[in-house]
């Protein structure tokens, strides 16, 4: 199975959040061959890090440990490249989803993610918004 995680459910496997389980879950089966991530979310990913230790739900070794756990498994993941194409669907998506209150990154992401249709067999994002506009994509939920 081919997974594509954005970075909120991606930080759920790295620091325990609520349904942290459920994204642990996916991987307990060993049916993951491939995890595909926007290359966004090395920056997402160093934004909800530095986000807990600001607001005192970490301390600084956390921050740093959570860091460099991320980095050192880059290797798993196969980043998508965000390249002119997904910029421009992005873009686009603000026209469907604009006014359902699309953000930005998550513009990102979903186009991300409809770039790997095909590819990818499931899709996963903790975001409740993000997740109703991968339904309306027509992106397989896990």
């Amino acid at each position: 199975m081919k997974l594509f995680l954005d970075t909120s459910s991606l930080f759920k496997l790295y620091h325990k959040e609520a349904d942290s389980n459920l994204v642990e879950e996916l991987f307990s089966y060993d049916q993951i061959k491939k995890v595909f991530v926007s290359e966004l979310a090395k920056i997402e990913f160093a934004s909800s890090v530095w986000k807990k230790l600001r607001n005192r739900e970490i301390g600084a070794l956390e921050t740093n440990s959570l860091l460099r756990a991320f980095e050192k498994d880059y290797p798993k993941y196969s980043f998508v490249l965000i390249d002119s194409a997904i910029v421009e669907q992005a873009k686009q998506l603000f026209t469907k989803y604009g006014e359902l209150g699309l953000r930005t990154f998550d513009s990102i992401q979903l186009a991300t993610a409809i770039k790997l249709k095909g590819q990818a067999d499931l899709f996963k994002t903790a975001d409740h918004l993000l997740d109703s506009f991968f339904k309306a994509e027509f992106l397989p939920p896990t």
